[in-house]
């Protein structure tokens, strides 16, 4: 079983940067590829990004592409989402999450575990 929590989120301007990270439990991590999500007021989850058991292969929405970048330390037991050039429209609550699925694994039922999620608000 895997444990995961976000840290990192907060309020800030457009066009700022923030850092999000997802500090995993046990000693499986790099067993696991992981992804980010987010979920705004009223909407569904949505995929933001994922990366490879070995952080050798990463895939984004095309919505953040080129903004964000996901990275993961195995040693550390811990993914990161770095956020640059923010948008309002990036406000949402920022989930990290662990699969041990194959495939493409864009949504959020393909995933085993959750974090609790961090607020990330982008003011205008």
């Amino acid at each position: 079983q895997v444990q995961l929590v976000e840290s990192g989120g907060g309020l800030v301007q457009a066009g700022g940067s923030l850092r999000l990270s997802c500090a995993a439990s046990g000693r499986t991590f790099s067993s696991y590829r992981m992804g980010w999500f987010r979920q705004a007021p009223g909407n569904e989850r949505e995929f933001v990004a994922r990366i490879s058991w070995r952080g050798g292969s990463t895939l984004y929405a095309d919505s953040v592409k080129g903004r964000f970048t996901i990275s993961r330390d195995n040693a550390k037991n811990t993914v990161y989402l770095q956020m640059n050039s923010l948008k309002p429209e990036d406000t949402a609550v920022y989930y990290c999450a662990a699969t041990g699925s194959t495939g493409w694994v864009l949504r959020p039922d393909e995933y085993d575990y959750w974090g609790q999620g961090t607020q990330v608000t982008v003011s205008s």
